[in-house]
Parts: structure tokens; sequence; C-alpha cells
């Protein structure tokens, strides 16, 4: 699965990130937790075994009837498009002990969120959704901020899924915090003043298999606008790939700093008065650390090329004049 997702940026979600984005969320019994992108339900299957057994993997918590039946029929809601990650995800939640899962096969951006009642929002919400595909524009028609890309219209979709109080974390391409497109722009507009997005994960290259992108983690909580944002840059000390993935040690410090806000050498805090009002500009540009310097100085990079160019015409002359 992690190899497969080559296209639309369909990529397999390491499941130490996830429980990490699970440990920080906290959910509970009684409330409803929903993915609506679910691929494989791997969110899904990691909030179960935290609701089920807690920080131990061996022995479960000691649940009433009603909390049993809460939790196999009234907790867990998903949806995926795709015909073989749904059925892997059907597979993946009843091995994991979800005996009745509602996990639907559907577009979950054909919904229109202008439909949207009570009863259909959720408590929590956890999510990796693809990005770079594009949607039709009858598709975005049923957004109020119109792009193409999946990964926004995603968001968008969960900020609505979300009842006031609730709480997400959402992987998203760290690109989306300093693009600047309207719909990026917007989006981060609506995601400050109507949420309060209190922390966002910096993930370095290579913590998703097979891609070179780089990701963030936002999370966020509905009903109340955003104040202070703080920052969180992953350093593993180690190049991350198939030899050396990501694990939970990696990230036991983000964890353990997160529950308090605290200040390091790879955490900060942000003031939203501080934030450009134009922009919305949201990089994660660690105060702590020097960026590191370009390996070459750029203009000595363009005197080589032009004098490459040089070269090269002089030689094509040469070969005209032999013809």
């Amino acid at each position: 699965m992690g190899n497969a997702g080559r296209n639309g940026g369909e990529y397999y979600t390491p499941r130490p990130l996830i429980r990490a984005m699970v440990r920080v969320i906290d959910p509970r019994i009684g409330e409803r937790i929903y993915d609506g992108a679910a691929g494989s339900a791997g969110f899904l299957c990691e909030a179960h075994d935290y609701l089920r057994y807690g920080l131990k993997s061996d022995e479960p918590r000691r649940l009433t009837t009603q909390q049993l039946d809460t939790l196999q029929a009234h907790t867990f809601y998903g949806k995926e498009k795709k015909s073989l990650p749904y059925v892997i995800g059907i597979m993946n939640m009843i091995l994991h002990g979800i005996e009745a899962p509602n996990l639907v096969h559907t577009n979950t951006l054909t919904e229109n969120l202008a439909d949207l009642q009570e009863k259909d929002r959720f408590d929590v919400i956890l999510a990796n959704p693809p990005f770079g595909g594009k949607e039709r524009k009858e598709v975005q028609q049923n957004f109020p901020i119109k792009t193409g890309e999946t990964a926004f219209l995603f968001l968008q979709h969960f900020i609505k899924r979300l009842k006031a109080g609730g709480r997400a974390a959402v992987v998203i391409k760290n690109t989306f915090l300093s693009n600047a497109d309207n719909a990026s722009k917007a989006l981060r507009q609506e995601l400050l003043e109507n949420c309060n997005l209190h922390t966002v994960l910096d993930c370095p290259g290579g913590t998703f298999l097979g891609a070179g992108v780089k990701t963030v983690v936002l999370f966020f909580e509905k009903g109340a606008p955003t104040r202070d944002i703080w920052y969180y840059q992953l350093d593993p000390g180690r190049s991350l790939g198939k030899t050396n993935p990501l694990n939970d040690d990696d990230l036991a410090e983000f964890v353990a700093l997160q529950a308090t806000f605290a200040d390091s050498d790879n955490s900060w805090r942000v003031s939203v008065d501080d934030l450009d009002r134009e922009t919305f500009d949201l990089s994660a540009k660690n105060p702590n650390k020097a960026e590191a310097a370009p390996l070459r100085d750029p203009e000595v990079i363009i005197n080589e090329i032009e004098t490459l160019d040089r070269e090269a015409e002089e030689i094509l002359e040469g070969i005209r004049g032999m013809l």
C-alpha cells in the first residue's frame, strides 16, 4: 500500500504518526470519530486500539457492556472513494475488533456542505486526505471556497463536519501554509477565524515512504478563533526512508511537549496578531535554528550557466562552419 499510491497524493500514513495524532487528540468513549478519506482505515483502527487498550497493547481496558456496544457500533465512521482501499479498510477494521464497520464506499466530496445537519457532525476527525488530485467543476460547487485541489476541499469538508468544540488532526502538504493563491489564503483565513489552530507539526521529508513531499499536521478545535499557534519541527536526527522509517520514539518529545505547549529547540509559538492579515501566511520557520545556507551562491550558478551557453554556441558555430 505504501508503494502503490504514486498518483493523486495517496500515501500510506506511518502508524507512529497516526498514534501520535491520536494521543494528542485524546478521543473518549462516547465521542464519534470520523475519517472522510479513510483509505485502509488506519486512523480508525488506531483510534479504536487507543480507546480499547489505552497506551498498552496487551491488556484491554475494563469497559461496561454499554461502553463496548458504543465502541463497536456508534464510534467509528468513514468514507472511501476507491474500491480496493475500501475493501481493505473494512477488513482492517474487522481484524482490529470492530465487528460492524461504519465505512461507506462513496466520493466524500460530492456531498453538498449546505445540506449538513447537526446530526451529521462529529466530535473527532482524524485524516490524511489525498493531495494533488483535481475535482470537477460540479464537485467544487459544493464548497464555499472554490478550488480543484482535493486536499483543500477535504479540509473544508472536515471543518464543516466538526461539531462546535470538536477536535481534528489533519495531514496536509506543507505548501498549504504559504501558498499565495486565493483559495489557500481564503482557507487559511477560514481556519484561523472559525477554529483554534493550536498546533502545527512540521514533518521531515521521508516521513511518507516513497514520497518526496513534505507535510504538516494541523491540530485544531472548532468554535473559537485562533490566538496562538504552537509549532513543532520534528527532527529524528537521521534521514528517513525504507531502512530508517519513522518510529514512536521519534514522536515522543512532540507528544510530551504538546501537552503544555512548551518551548524547546524544536518548538515555538506564534501569535495570530503577528501574522500578515493580507496573506495569513503560516510558514513553519523555526526561530531557534538558523536556516542552512545554500550550498552554492545562486549568482555563481547563473554565471556558470551563461558561460556554458556561450561555449555551446561556439561549438555549434564551429560545426555549422564545417558543413
